[in-house]
C-alpha cells in the first residue's frame, strides 16, 4: 500500500539529505532503540517473568534469525546467554 504522493516522497527524501550524516546516523539509532523497545515489550508481554538471557536470546532471534545459518545462531545465543 501507498498512500504518499511522489511529490511529498520526493520533498520528504529532500530534507532528510539536508541533513548531516550524522544526523541520519542518529536518526537511525534511535528508530533501531524504539524498534527493540517494541520487540521487547512483546517479548515480556508474552511472558513476564522470563530472564534476561532467554529474552535477549528472543531479540537476537526477532531481528536477526533469518540472517544466520542454525549453527551460526547455536554460537551466537550460547554466547548471550553467557552475559
Amino acid at each position: 500500500m501507498k498512500d504518499t504522493s511522489q511529490h511529498i516522497e520526493n520533498k520528504f527524501r529532500e530534507m532528510l539529505m539536508k541533513r548531516s550524516n550524522e544526523e541520519r546516523m542518529m536518526m537511525g539509532f534511535s528508530m533501531f532503540d524504539t524498534a527493540k523497545k517494541i520487540v521487547m515489550s512483546s517479548i515480556k508481554n508474552e511472558d513476564p517473568n522470563i530472564s534476561r538471557a532467554k529474552l535477549n536470546e528472543k531479540i537476537f532471534l526477532r531481528f536477526y534469525g533469518s540472517d544466520f545459518s542454525d549453527k551460526e545462531k547455536k554460537i551466537i545465543i550460547d554466547y548471550l546467554r553467557m552475559l
